[in-house]
């Protein structure tokens, strides 16, 4: 009896330190439930977020072919975890016709991605490609930039305002039921802030919702209505657009200021806001911003004004004449609009 008794206490002893184990950890412990590896900071598993681990040796051998001349071919080997004898064997063997194709095709996505500066992925490689005439599934392209670890710039940019905005509740957002279906019917603008030198510069933009195609754009020291009337009269010379044409804005007070509201109505143009506190609403100029943050101005640093207009320029001149826009059918801005005319 006294032999069962102290059997049964060492039992529940083992269990307590088993569960104690499990709990600071221990993934041995008796008790240690089996549970997804947790990666610091919520990180991806490497398998997902590397462009090899996890892949076929011959596109780890590719890569590490595409590495040789950075880094050692055994401490690569070492870290990919393949042998020397296997790579050097897969380089000494005939190439076939499928690799021909692929070093071949692998040379235009290289030419194509230094050509529109490291901002392109496989999506719109793939369709640069068929452009040129180049037939091959996005599958491949994506393998063949894994491969030789071409990735697009990609930036988190969280837009900050360097002074409180004052909402007015006059302008009717006139977007909720309405869907521009030809150009100069919907017209969006908004504000950024760029940096020069310590020193906040401030853009204006005007922008056609349907095409995507930057109109006007203005580039000032001072935050207020005159900057967005110098804009929005820039566009109209332009375009010349017939009345009943929609601008859409925020509701800062740039946009909200007695003076652009006189001028919109002597201009026969209808305004239109965000809801409070909805950015959203305005998802056109949103995503250009962020475009252009991420592909000019993230990792720049501008020593004057005229650096960052020289900059602004070549890129406003490459986005609606030659960056391909997924809401458009991988077709730029300009293109857009002359087979929509």
């Amino acid at each position: 009896m006294a032999e069962a008794s102290a059997g049964r206490r060492a039992a529940r002893e083992a269990r307590g330190r088993g569960e104690a184990a499990a709990a600071a950890g221990d993934p041995t412990a008796p008790g240690a439930r089996a549970r997804p590896c947790a990666f610091a900071g919520g990180a991806c598993p490497l398998k997902k977020s590397h462009p090899v681990l996890g892949r076929a040796k011959a596109d780890v051998f590719a890569f590490i072919d595409t590495q040789r001349g950075e880094h050692g071919v055994t401490r690569l080997c070492a870290v990919y975890g393949v042998t020397r004898a296997g790579y050097y064997a897969w380089r000494q063997r005939p190439e076939s016709a499928h690799a021909a194709q692929d070093r071949d095709l692998q040379q235009r996505i290289q030419r194509l991605f230094q050509q529109h500066r490291g901002t392109y992925g496989s999506p719109r490689i793939h369709r640069a490609l068929q452009a040129e005439g180049c037939a091959v599934s996005r599958r491949r392209v994506a393998r063949l930039m894994r491969a030789a670890g071409l990735r697009a710039r990609v930036v988190r940019i969280y837009r900050a305002n360097p002074r409180l905005h004052r909402f007015y509740g006059q302008h009717p957002n006139r977007l909720w039921t309405r869907v521009a279906t030809r150009p100069n019917q919907i017209w969006v603008g908004d504000i950024t802030y760029l940096p020069v030198v310590g020193r906040w510069r401030f853009l204006a933009v005007v922008l056609d919702q349907c095409s995507r195609r930057l109109l006007a754009w203005t580039l000032g020291r001072t935050r207020d209505a005159r900057l967005t009337r110098t804009v929005l009269d820039a566009a109209v010379r332009r375009r010349r657009p017939r009345a009943g044409l929609v601008f859409h804005s925020d509701r800062g007070s740039e946009y909200a200021a007695q003076a652009f509201r006189d001028r919109l109505r002597a201009l026969g143009i209808r305004q239109s806001a965000t809801r409070v506190g909805t950015p959203g609403d305005n998802a056109h100029m949103e995503s250009f911003f962020h475009s252009l943050k991420a592909e000019v101005v993230h990792g720049a640093r501008f020593g004057t004004e005229r650096q960052l207009r020289l900059a602004l320029r070549r890129y406003f001149r490459y986005y609606n004449h030659r960056r391909l826009h997924s809401a458009l059918g991988y077709r730029a801005p300009v293109d857009y609009e002359s087979r929509a005319a």
